[in-house]
């Protein structure tokens, strides 16, 4: 028996995802062309976030519609808001089976090539400077937000909209959970004004000082976030950015942090 590919949309997964897509009524005058299935495209854009390949060029062998059809129901889907309620739908799966740890948090950036050089809508492109990935674990290395900036953007400036992007998780009686007790960050986050910001969220800062020696320890809880980011640019896709419209990137931003949550998901006992 032939080993499942990783962009397979089994009948589990499908069941997750088909109620949180925008339903599209077609028209009863000049209907045109019957729209390609929903679960063939969401296959189709998984294929491109797994393999990277251009859209262009998605094999239509594969039956999941041409590149510009999942291009155009990708940008459809995310102006819907469907990829941030998914993945705060399985994070409320994993805190309910235990499998979120709120007690700290952990947060890094990630530099990568936009050989497009697009910068986001609200900044300034500065030339080479790419982009930056800005991602939030739980203790366990679980993705909690991400987000998105020009390269040339100091990671610190994102501590605060990393807070602030983490969704109310569900999963357990009462109130949703959205702020951890701490948050660590390297010495690139050493800043007293954001320290002050942080702790205005009830989050207590451990963030190592600058011009300090090396065994703070603090290494030996930070990695989970550099594993997320191996897990997150293990997509293709990601670890370069194509996608001229940022809106579009952060989508398969966040898309593969829902699937890195799936995984923990399906592999808990």
């Amino acid at each position: 028996m032939a080993r499942p590919k990783p962009w397979d949309v089994h009948d589990e997964r499908w069941a997750l995802t088909e109620p949180l897509l925008p339903t599209v009524e077609r028209r009863s005058r000049h209907p045109g062309r019957k729209r390609h299935p929903d679960r063939s495209v969401f296959q189709g854009i998984l294929f491109v976030l797994h393999t990277g390949i251009a859209w262009e060029h998605l094999p239509q062998e594969l039956g999941l519609g041409s590149g510009m059809t999942c291009w155009r129901r990708l940008a459809e889907w995310t102006e819907a808001g469907v990829w941030p309620r998914l993945h705060q739908e399985l994070l409320a799966k994993l805190r309910g089976a235990n499998a979120l740890d709120f007690s700290r948090a952990a947060v890094d950036g990630s530099h990568i090539r936009a050989l497009k050089g697009a910068p986001r809508r609200d900044e300034v492109l500065l030339t080479g400077t790419g982009s930056k990935h800005h991602l939030i674990t739980d203790a366990t290395g679980i993705p909690l937000a991400v987000t998105l900036t020009g390269g040339n953007r100091n990671a610190v400036t994102q501590l605060v909209p990393l807070l602030e992007a983490i969704p109310p998780v569900r999963g357990k009686h009462g109130r949703p959970r959205r702020r951890p007790d701490i948050v660590l960050g390297d010495r690139g986050y050493d800043h007293d004004k954001y320290r002050r910001l942080v702790w205005a969220f009830g989050v207590k800062p451990v963030i190592a000082r600058r011009g300090t020696g090396h065994g703070s320890g603090l290494g030996t809880q930070r990695w989970l976030v550099e594993r997320a980011f191996a897990r997150l640019h293990w997509f293709r896709r990601l670890r370069t950015r194509w996608e001229i419209r940022d809106d579009i990137h952060e989508a398969l931003l966040i898309l593969g942090c829902a699937l890195i949550c799936r995984r923990r998901l399906v592999s808990l006992p």
